[in-house]
């Protein structure tokens, strides 16, 4: 054995430091110990004087599984799922005609993204509920030769139709740039490529540009949806019992305003972990083939710091680890 091997076996190997990773972690486990505390304490009543859960946590029990917020809460994945399927149709459509060369197509869908995201949809929705008094009949066709296509009575379109038609439409807008920006992303080579083997432009759209722009698409895309089902709220407004239209009905009755905020709360966190969870895996599926590295599951990077703090363990001297 060499000096130099003999010196190698002598080196104690001791980790590195980090006095700031302690504090801090130290900070957050005290802030957590905090909220954990306001979560489980009790104050006087104002009224009777008897201790009550700071937080209501009897009412929130008592109306977090009842018949009104689950027909609420299903009202609400109604909502969110038919406005953002229409909303990515619209706006997948509105995308390719943004970027198309022609001036017909491109300037009505500038014109269409312009308003809709210009405009809050607050607005839009108490205008789509009203606009029956406006337009009592929508009528599609040709005007001053009296040749109609298609015609729809406002006049008759209900609360949660109105409120549909009006997420849709402003959703379609948002999602218009977000596939846009997606489909600019694929470099113009892989369009030309599919042109010189003779594909369509339809087929260079579906088959090489629209796969290669969901990586891009697919984060936003699911932002939007966590968001739409948090703007389904304000349809609330023109008497439709969503989820946060039950919880005002309620509230009005038994005047447990904060209770019932704390309930619906804890379904929407509910569902957008859902919704997180299939996000991740979605991107993790379009993540394939690309020049980074497919995301880790939760599963696998709990059992990747697993095995770090093995590691890190087995390096301490034999008298740290006693």
């Amino acid at each position: 054995m060499s000096a130099l091997e003999e010196h190698a076996e002598n080196i104690e190997v001791v980790p590195v430091r980090h006095p700031g990773r302690i504090v801090a972690g130290v900070a957050m486990l005290v802030l957590f110990l905090m909220f954990l505390h306001t979560l489980i304490s009790r104050i006087p009543d104002p009224q009777t004087g008897a201790m009550i859960w700071r937080f209501r946590w009897n009412i929130i029990g008592q109306y977090l599984f009842s018949s009104l917020i689950f027909h609420g809460l299903l009202l609400t994945i109604e909502l969110t799922v038919a406005a953002m399927a229409a909303g990515i149709v619209l706006g997948v459509v509105i995308a390719v005609m943004r970027i198309s060369h022609s001036r017909l197509l491109s300037a009505p869908a500038a014109g269409y993204t312009w308003f809709f995201r210009g405009t809050p949809v607050y607005v839009q929705i108490l205008f789509w509920f009203a606009a029956g008094t406006l337009y009592p009949t929508l009528t599609l066709g040709v005007p001053f030769v009296h040749l109609t296509v298609f015609t729809f009575h406002l006049n008759h379109l209900t609360a949660v139709e109105a409120g549909i038609v009006a997420l849709s439409l402003n959703e379609g807008a948002y999602m218009a740039e977000i596939a846009r920006a997606g489909l600019i992303s694929v470099d113009e080579g892989q369009m030309e490529a599919a042109s010189s083997i003779g594909m369509k432009r339809v087929q260079t759209l579906r088959h090489v540009v629209l796969p290669q722009a969901m990586r891009v698409i697919i984060p936003p895309t699911g932002n939007e949806v966590i968001s739409m089902l948090k703007t389904t709220s304000l349809v609330s407004t023109i008497g439709v019992y969503e989820l946060a239209g039950v919880a005002n009905n309620i509230s009005a009755q038994n005047f447990e305003n904060v209770a019932l905020l704390e309930t619906i709360s804890i379904w929407y966190l509910a569902v957008t972990t859902v919704l997180s969870i299939g996000q991740f895996y979605l991107e993790r599926h379009f993540a394939k083939g690309s020049s980074r590295a497919t995301p880790e599951t939760p599963w696998q990077r709990l059992r990747s710091d697993v095995r770090g703090i093995r590691s890190k363990w087995r390096l301490l001297p034999t008298g740290m680890t006693r």
